[in-house]
């Protein structure tokens, strides 16, 4: 049914339009502490939407540490009053002086960032006079994009950054976005595994009279799983806005879309065919078709995607005129939010409100 997603006042919203649905959202962040058993024990990540509003309404309900991708969202986050900031990025070149530059204007907030090598940690260091910044340890389990070992390699890491000046460790990162089966049986039991490591090194550094002060671990598909287990901190971020590709692939997640866009028909080709204003630069194109969900036509196929445009295939092509509306659940929400100036947020089925998605921006001040 796609009841839900209808806004009154269709005709005079200018398309492709990211709306953002409130109660969904609101309903969303209620699911999402539920499942991890109290705000305490979140770290949700805000790469997803990117949003000073929803920041903020998560504060209000306790949670009050963030993770994020960017200097830019980790600017956001302390602007919007955030005071445990992580970075969950490794600071090369320009940008280590810049996020030591963003720890010192905002001294109430705690912020961190997470390093593998030697190097990258020593020039944090060395940027990082009168800030508190701590550096985590970032684990590679199983991802093989950044991170180093859980071994005795990744003890030795931490002993070395525990003896720079002007910084501290501050835990141990550890994110399996590789794991993303199905079947939540095995996505289990895989999470479980990738992570015995992690606990591991974190008892032999403890044994070794070092603090380990927090873990921060996952994704949204084994947040489930770490959120069991009790001692470490989630960092969904995906089920904020939730999209149709976990929606389809992890059934066990019990998360409602948040997003729709906004789409026009702009052109019938021929029989059975819609040419809708939702090209590459409306929704996130990285992945194979389909790249966004009707929740009015089921039996829609992409038949192509331009810059600016979809072709869709559909039996109900007919009852469609030219400039007729149609909402889309986004198959990949994260760079989906990134390709919009601002989201319309929608109320009891109005449109209340127009949020800039600020941090979409590589810069802001810092």
């Amino acid at each position: 049914m796609s009841e839900w997603c209808q806004v009154a006042g269709e005709s005079a919203i200018s398309t492709p339009a990211l709306l953002l649905h409130s109660e969904r959202v609101d309903e969303n962040v209620r699911r999402m502490v539920a499942l991890a058993g109290g705000p305490e024990k979140l770290r949700p990540h805000i790469k997803t939407h990117k949003l000073g509003p929803l920041i903020q309404r998560q504060m209000a309900i306790g949670i009050t540490k963030f993770k994020c991708a960017t200097i830019a969202e980790a600017e956001l986050c302390a602007r919007s009053g955030a005071h445990d900031i992580l970075l969950a990025q490794q600071l090369v070149g320009p940008h280590v002086a810049r996020f030591a530059a963003l720890a010192r204007a905002f001294p109430q907030a705690r912020f961190s960032t997470m390093v593998d090598n030697e190097e990258a940690a020593r020039q944090i260091a060395g940027a990082a006079s009168g800030t508190n910044i701590a550096l985590l340890v970032d684990l590679d389990i199983g991802q093989h994009r950044t991170g180093i070992a859980p071994n005795e390699d990744a003890a030795t890491f931490y002993a070395f950054i525990a003896g720079l000046p002007n910084v501290q460790p501050g835990g141990l990162h550890a994110y399996d976005g590789h794991l993303h089966q199905r079947d939540p049986v095995i996505r289990r039991t895989a999470c479980e595994e990738a992570f015995k490591p992690v606990r591991a090194l974190a008892a032999t550094l403890r044994q070794h009279g070092f603090d380990v002060p927090r873990i921060v671990a996952g994704g949204t598909p084994t947040f489930p799983f770490h959120a069991q287990a009790g001692d470490v901190e989630c960092s969904p971020g995906t089920c904020v806005l939730w999209d149709a590709g976990y929606g389809s692939n992890l059934p066990d997640l019990d998360f409602l879309p948040a997003v729709t866009l906004l789409t026009r028909v702009v052109s019938k080709p021929g029989p059975r065919y819609l040419t809708l204003d939702l090209g590459h630069k409306s929704v996130a194109s990285e992945m194979p078709q389909p790249r966004a969900l009707f929740p009015a036509l089921p039996d829609a196929v992409a038949v192509m995607h331009n810059e600016e445009h979809l072709v869709i295939q559909t039996a109900q092509a007919e009852r469609f005129k030219i400039g007729d509306t149609l909402h889309a659940i986004p198959w990949h929400i994260c760079p989906t939010v990134a390709l919009h100036a601002e989201a319309q947020v929608v109320s009891n089925g109005q449109v209340t409100d127009c949020w800039p998605i600020v941090a979409r921006a590589r810069r802001l001040h810092f």
